[in-house]
């Protein structure tokens, strides 16, 4: 109950108005649930089912898509030459709404296929949908691994409590050292791109690439450590995705909750890997378009989405799409050649595709393409900040340090004497207090 109290409080200092949308989906798949397991013929429980998807998605859709297809509609209509003037929504969208959504839809499509019990503890449930932690910007936690944790009492446990500590903190300094200092160069460079070179465009989608990774990541770090101070175990979300040796093994290590969330309940049902060669290439766009448009409702997230698809489809071909499925160099110091090669094209695929996720329209994301292909391309920058590059660098090294643990700070120095450990530990945190008195930068996820 505290949770529950807790969490509103939290998410209704944003806007309370939107508790009411939060509280009614969790209260109709509460009931969906339980009604589920009273229902005596398959019929009926896909009924409840579908009610429940229609009913979710439909306040997604509303709040999220329904003036971005509005006005594509009215674009294409232009196109043709005829003018129509439907009417638009003013609305805000709610922060999390995206999340959330697609943690009641885990509830209710894992009880119907009979995975979990359906709970009759509303307390629980409604903690489960809300919880403070990952509610805004996930992880995106399934029923089947959360909800049972809530049926249990809380022990303060002092070993996870300071690795909970320690994850925090390595959170917190991806945000506010990494990310939101490459952000301030990003954004100047995206925002005046026309008055820049090439050399200094393609820093700029560097510095995004590490923004948006350090951003969200980051969110996931202190969101993960949050939890563990309360005795909870949150999903793993990302798995340093940038040492990926090829676009599949990037999606198995990237936003995991997500895209294992559309592969349970999307790509499988839709067939999978399974079947002719046209429906396994048909249900590989469909559930990178689908993941793209997630993302935002602008077809630049579409654009992004048919790019990773694309880069996809060729690992499919040759059946090297469950390549990789290890640590890189998880008996090495350091990776072969062969492996620096595939993990440094992998990652300027990534860093491209990233382009368009950060553009404002697409026409403002092939502009930006073509000026990072110009003569200029091999001059020096004009945006070079060394502070921010060796910032880079070490980050670089330590997350290489810790990629085989579940986070970074995981065991690196933990058998460091106390004293030296201590001090790593305090140059983290004066780095964020240095930092965090700069202008604060919103985490990008919120939007989603």
């Amino acid at each position: 109950m505290l949770l529950v109290v807790a969490s509103y409080f939290f998410y209704g200092w944003w806007d309370w108005r939107f508790l009411f949308l939060i509280l009614f989906s969790s209260l109709l798949d509460f009931t969906i649930g339980l009604q589920m397991a009273k229902a005596k013929k398959s019929s009926q429980r896909k009924l409840l089912l579908w009610t429940s998807i229609a009913v979710n998605l439909g306040f997604l859709g509303v709040f999220k898509y329904y003036n971005f297809f509005v006005e594509s509609f009215v674009e294409a209509f232009t196109l043709m030459g005829s003018s129509i003037r439907p009417s638009s929504l003013d609305i805000i969208l709610p922060v999390g709404i995206s999340f959330y959504t697609f943690q009641t839809l885990s509830y209710t499509i894992d009880v119907y296929r009979r995975k979990l019990e359906p709970t009759g503890d509303i307390v629980s449930f409604f903690a489960f949908v809300s919880f403070f932690p990952q509610l805004v910007a996930g992880p995106i936690e399934r029923a089947t691994n959360l909800l049972p944790q809530f049926y249990t009492s809380r022990n303060f446990n002092y070993s996870l409590a300071v690795d909970g500590c320690r994850q925090i903190l390595w959170g917190l300094f991806k945000k506010v050292v990494i990310a939101d200092q490459c952000a301030h160069y990003a954004n100047d460079i995206f925002n005046n791109s026309d008055s820049y070179s090439g050399s200094t465009l393609f820093m700029g989608a560097l510095f995004f690439t590490f923004q948006i990774y350090g951003d969200f990541s980051g969110y996931s770090d202190i969101a993960i450590g949050t939890s563990r101070l309360f005795g909870f175990d949150l999903k793993k979300n990302f798995a340093t995705p940038y040492f990926s040796r090829n676009i599949a093994e990037f999606w198995r290590r990237w936003h995991i909750s997500l895209s294992t969330w559309f592969r349970d309940y999307v790509y499988i049902p839709l067939g999978g890997s399974k079947g002719s060669l046209w429906m396994k290439l048909r249900n590989v766009f469909i559930i990178f378009l689908v993941s793209g448009l997630w993302h935002g409702a602008n077809w630049t997230f579409v654009i992004w989405g048919l790019l990773n698809a694309l880069y996809f489809v060729p690992l499919m071909l040759v059946k090297r799409n469950r390549s990789y499925l290890g640590v890189v160099a998880v008996n090495s110091r350091f990776p072969t050649l062969r492996e620096l090669t595939s993990m440094s094209l992998t990652f300027l695929l990534t860093v491209f595709a990233w382009i368009f996720f950060r553009a404002d329209s697409v026409l403002g994301a092939l502009r930006f393409i073509q000026g990072i292909f110009t003569r200029n391309l091999m001059h020096l920058p004009e945006v070079r900040p060394s502070y921010l590059i060796a910032l880079l660098f070490v980050f670089v090294l330590l997350e290489w340090s810790g990629r085989r643990e579940d986070h970074t700070l995981e065991r690196l120095w933990v058998a460091k004497p106390r004293g030296l450990r201590w001090a790593f530990y305090m140059v983290l945190a004066a780095m964020i207090l240095v930092f965090s008195n700069e202008e604060p930068q919103p985490f990008i996820y919120f939007q989603f």
